[in-house]
């Protein structure tokens, strides 16, 4: 269970985002002034902070870096209507730790909320990836599947580790865009997809059950 900060004047996304993360077993703390989200950022102790940037009153924008003046180290997830990639790059060197763009799926929010949680503060540094069977050693760069060696292009290497690092849990396509290709906007091509395709062939050469599992409408994620 996580403690979430959801900062959204919007009461009608409020509520579908605050019930939807309910559901999902969370904590959630809501506010719909900047001054309130502020305060809230300030005092209590939080896993992640969901961030309108168009906030009434403080703006987002302005919550975040007196957050980050504070030392207030919350990894924080900015929503905003703006599209424009300046738009998003100043959110980013505001202090934000990831940037959703309205409209956005709830299993979107909820996956990239997830990946905020496990990313904050880690008791080491792993350099061995395992899940479903797949073992990935990030020092020698090897990839085994049951013991089996596979061979992977450096890219298809890159995927897999976005997926173990987030075993069990979706992946969308946009996240594999930002953090495999460093795109913050679609390029409409098959580029995820023609190297989705080409790492399961290879995970999957030798094997009855597929690696990877394709989630309808959502992403991908490693079978654990």
């Amino acid at each position: 269970m996580l403690r979430i900060l959801l900062a959204e004047d919007d009461a009608e996304t409020r509520q579908f985002v605050e019930r939807g993360l309910r559901e999902h077993g969370h904590n959630v703390l809501a506010a719909e002034r900047g001054e309130d989200a502020l305060h809230l950022g300030l005092t209590e102790a939080l896993d992640v902070i969901v961030l309108d940037r168009m906030l009434p009153g403080l703006d987002g924008l302005s919550v975040l870096k007196r957050l980050r003046a504070a030392d207030v180290g919350t990894p924080v997830l900015m929503l905003t209507a703006l599209g424009r990639i300046e738009d998003r790059v100043s959110g980013l060197q505001a202090g934000a730790d990831d940037y959703l763009v309205k409209p956005f799926a709830f299993s979107e929010l909820a996956a990239r909320v997830q990946a905020l949680a496990r990313r904050r503060a880690p008791a080491s540094v792993a350099t061995v990836l395992q899940a479903g069977g797949i073992e990935m050693d990030l020092l020698r760069r090897e990839v085994r599947r049951a013991g089996r060696p596979i061979a992977l292009q450096p890219r298809e290497f890159r995927l897999l580790e976005e997926l173990l690092r987030n075993a069990g849990e979706v992946v969308t396509r946009s996240m594999l865009l930002e953090r495999v290709w460093d795109f913050h906007f679609d390029p409409q091509t098959k580029i995820v997809e023609t190297h989705m395709s080409r790492l399961r062939a290879k995970l999957n050469d030798g094997f009855t059950e597929d690696a990877v599992e394709t989630v309808r409408g959502a992403g991908y994620r490693v079978r654990t």
